[in-house]
């Protein structure tokens, strides 16, 4: 508001200080005994024109061309108004593309480009050791990140955390709230470069990052704890909270928006690491922690990570035991921000943000033919605008003007596709990709502005630039033959389409692999019932129990009246439903000794499931031998464990499921061996694209909290799945009910149904092949729409010629060929370049496919019959309009 008066404040100054040069030169004349009649006349022809004077000083101030875009948008909206097809055509194609890649910009931007809420954020990185099986996942013993930080001088500082064993639950204003609870060095704080908002952090001990005596009680809350549980208490500080029932003191909050781990979903809290003994060992028993630290200025992670190798290979010699040793060889150095997304995940973004980078070019090209097309519409128009004195320039202005209000439009109808689309791709982005409640941010915005001018200029410029070159007579001439310039406009438009066609394929072919590779995976024999069940993820407040038994105190008496529900025909209890990703545990032999054996038992790795004897009715798993757990299997009675096929391959010789029957596998507790009473069929139980691993599992009824595998299983996490012919939606608040008289913590339980947890267990997969359904099915519209302007341009402007043609005997259907074979021509080029961008970038989907190669031949002859039908089937129309062109009023109209 304050520039637009400024600019006409301005305007209006120029013309007061011309007329008061007037009336005084006039007062001066008469002042010297002329009549005021003649004086006035004596100064204005003096003066000269009174027009070109304000036109000339204003130039000089430089108003002029803001003056002269005015004048360009107004008159662009004017012509725009008179054809309202065009502009809504053109709108909605910009928008097409616009709107895709600003979805895929957001998603990537909030995943690989996100802010991190720490100082310097690019110097930190976190260490990982490797060795003969990669990277140690377990996490690294406290006396290797004591030896780093005396030997490795890449890092101002190593601080390191762990996640507290088990739910934790913080008793605030609002009842109990599950939070993530890590217990981090004493340093963590200082590494990120964050100071509390409120209070401190912990007494800092940078020789050993541990609690100092007293501290280990403290702990530090976040903004949404402090916020949610506590009311934003300002006096929070000193106050004792209790967690699990320990009681802790609050010394401090941190900022709002500040997280650690930065992924972290719940709400945090963190309490510092107490030294114990497990820390000044390097055996099985050590505890392992994640370690982050922060590089000197001017370190480079490749740097960091090559003096990292030479001090680990020192640091792995202080192992007593040769196989660890191995294990621990090595070192990795990676990027905090890096290591926050998997690289299944990095890769999906990049390609689907390419993919919606192609949409959006597909659009442009698109554009770029319409604006061709009103340009040679507009020719005679062009011609009188540069006949009465304009320039090229003037009238390249006008047209880019008028581009980039088309494109202005469709960016702001792009925002709103793009939110619809995060919207409904909202599940698929949160349980595939891990992003959830995503939305264009002012990033986003800005990105899209960008892409607003950059489209604006790509589609405007060069029919702009062609038509203020096109030549004036031949033009002003009515009746007059189309230039050859004409006819290389029309040959431009038909390599556009061209090109649209080329592109459209290559999205297809990328969809069709897709949809093939989703085809596969719902036609895999995952070896289990998906049908009818419905899955609760319970939130287990195990402090309540402690020293009790919870699967008598709690499992057993919810299993029971779960099963009392009308339409259940069956419940069981698990740590973990098959393709799960709630709770997943591994099973490895703690057994010692570097023999063959021995360490082909240590390398050993199987899935490990603490069940019910119910699981076998509710999923319906095939026994291969032996029986499953059933009631007579009591914590009184001999301890069972049941394996699968593939554990019977990789673990016995013989690779006979009986001989595996009677085995001892392990102790569920001292003196109380388990054998194997059955052998499962196969299953995909992690992954429906993975071939079935080692699964071990151990009756729930018989562990005790004597047993090893009590306090990891039944205090972490608990599914219960209910086999029911009813729907989930009747089903689902009777259970919820259930489970919240059971426990008031137990109300919070996520309930699915397990067909929705085998389709997310697609993976990326799914989401790409759904996004580039939308992608693919926008570009071919796209195309269509190319392929049927150019045709029906062109029908149009040889309106005369065709009816020429007919008069003179020609048969219609000999005309209507000539149009189809016009647009044949166009799909088989089209078809044949597009082919070859997708050989040879279908290596680029390879690691999203299964069960079909990345150059299958029958998706890509069936896709390109899809597009090279569908064109002719949008040509079939302007070949029929030409077709019943009548001679006598085509030949009267010219």
């Amino acid at each position: 508001m304050r520039v637009w008066r400024w600019w006409f404040g301005r305007r209006g100054d120029v013309d007061e200080e011309i007329q008061t040069h007037l009336r005084m030169a006039v007062a001066e004349r008469v002042a010297r005994g002329e009549s005021p009649e003649e004086a006035r006349r004596a100064v204005l022809r003096e003066f000269g024109n009174v027009a070109l004077v304000r036109e000339v000083t204003r130039a000089a101030w430089g108003w002029e061309w803001m003056e002269r875009v005015g004048q360009d948008a107004r008159y662009a909206v004017r012509q725009l108004r008179r054809s309202p097809g065009f502009a809504v055509t053109v709108i909605v194609t910009l928008a097409l593309g616009l709107g895709a890649t600003a979805a895929m910009f957001t998603v990537v931007n909030r995943v690989l480009f996100r802010t991190m809420p720490y100082k310097d954020a690019g110097r930190l990185v976190v260490i990982q050791e490797s060795g003969r099986r990669g990277v140690f996942y377990s996490g690294v013993p406290y006396l290797d990140i004591e030896a780093w930080r005396g030997r490795a001088k890449s890092f101002e500082e190593i601080a390191f955390s762990v996640l507290a064993g088990g739910r934790t639950f913080l008793e605030g204003g609002a009842g109990a709230e599950q939070v993530e609870h890590r217990m981090v060095s004493t340093n963590l704080f200082h590494v990120l470069g964050v100071e509390p908002a409120m209070g401190r952090g912990f007494a800092d001990d940078k020789n050993a990052g541990f609690a100092e005596t007293g501290d280990e009680n403290t702990v530090v809350l976040s903004d949404a704890v402090w916020r949610e549980s506590f009311g934003g208490d300002r006096k929070i500080l000193g106050k004792v909270v209790k967690m699990n029932g320990q009681s802790y003191t609050v010394v401090g909050v941190m900022p709002r928006g500040f997280g650690f781990p930065a992924e972290a979903k719940s709400p945090q809290i963190w309490t510092a690491v107490a030294l114990r003994d497990s820390d000044k060992t390097r055996t099985n028993q050590s505890t392992t922690y994640e370690t982050i630290a922060r590089m000197k200025h001017g370190v480079s992670v490749a740097d960091a990570e090559a003096e990292m190798k030479v001090v680990q290979v020192e640091v792995a010699k202080q192992y007593p035991d040769m196989y660890a040793r191995d294990l621990v060889s090595s070192a990795k150095v990676k990027r905090y921000r890096d290591s926050l997304v998997g690289t299944d995940v990095r890769r999906a973004l990049l390609a689907l943000f390419a993919a919606s980078g192609v949409l959006w070019l597909i659009a442009c090209v698109n554009a770029t033919g319409l604006l061709l097309a009103r340009g040679t519409a507009r020719r005679r128009e062009i011609a009188v605008r540069g006949a009465l004195g304009a320039s090229r320039w003037r009238i390249v202005r006008q047209l880019l003007v008028e581009g980039l209000m088309l494109s202005v439009g469709g960016s702001v109808l792009g925002l709103a596709l793009a939110v619809v689309l995060l919207k409904v791709f909202a599940h698929g982005l949160t349980t595939q990709l891990h992003v959830d409640g995503v939305m264009p941010d002012e990033r986003a915005i800005g990105v899209l502005l960008g892409l607003t001018i950059f489209s604006a200029v790509v589609s405007s410029m060069w029919p702009a630039v062609v038509s203020a070159r096109a030549s004036i007579e031949p033009a002003l001439r009515q009746g007059g033959a189309q230039s050859g310039a004409a006819r290389g406009q029309h040959r431009v438009r038909g390599l556009l389409v061209v090109t649209q066609i080329a592109l459209s394929l290559l999205l297809m072919v990328s969809c069709g692999l897709l949809l093939r590779t989703i085809y596969a995976l719902q036609h895999v024999p995952l070896g289990f019932l998906t049908d009818h069940i419905i899955v609760g993820n319970m939130t287990i407040p195990a402090y309540k129990y402690a020293g009790q038994d919870m699967a008598t105190e709690l499992y057993r008496p919810l299993l029971e009246r779960a099963k009392t529900l009308p339409g259940v025909e069956s419940a069981a209890l698990m740590t973990e439903v098959p393709l799960g990703t709630t709770f997943r545990m591994v099973f490895s032999f703690g057994v010692e000794g570097n023999s063959a054996d021995t360490v082909k038992r240590r390398d050993f790795r199987a899935q490990f499931r603490a069940v019910s004897p119910e699981m076998q009715k509710v999923f319906g798993f095939r026994m291969l031998k032996g029986r499953f757990f059933n009631e007579s299997d009591t914590p009184g009675s001999q301890a069972v464990v049941v394996v699968n096929r593939a554990f019977v391959k990789e673990f016995s010789e013989s690779n006979d499921p009986g001989k595996m029957l009677g085995q001892r596998l392990l102790s569920l507790e001292k003196g109380k061996p388990a054998i194997v009473v059955g052998v499962l069929d196969d299953e995909r139980q992690v992954s429906v694209a993975e071939k079935s691993q080692p699964e071990i599992e151990v009756c729930l009824p018989q562990l005790t909290p004597q047993s090893g595998f009590y306090k990891a299983s039944e205090g972490m996490a608990m599914d219960l799945a209910v086999r029911t012919e009813r729907s989930p939606a009747s089903v689902v608040p009777e259970l919820r009910d259930l489970m919240r008289k059971a426990s008031p913590e137990l109300g919070s339980t996520k309930f699915t149904t397990m067909n929705q947890i085998v389709e997310d267990s697609y993976g990326n997969q799914q989401i790409a092949a759904r996004l580039l359904m939308v992608f693919g099915g926008s570009a071919l519209l796209l195309c269509l729409a190319g392929l049927y302007g150019l045709l029906a341009y062109l029908v149009t402007q040889r309106t005369r010629e065709l009816g020429v043609r007919i008069a003179l005997g020609a048969q219609r259907g000999h005309v209507m060929w000539l149009v189809m074979r016009q647009a044949g021509w166009m799909l088989l080029c089209g078809s044949a370049v597009g082919l070859g961008l997708a050989y040879f970038t279908s290596r680029l989907v390879g690691s999203f496919l299964y069960g079909v190669k990345p150059h299958d031949a029958w998706t890509m002859v069936a896709v390109s019959v899809l597009l090279v039908g569908s064109g002719l089937g949008a040509a079939f129309v302007p070949a029929r309009r030409a077709a019943k062109v009548d001679p006598m009023e085509a030949l009267r109209a010219e």
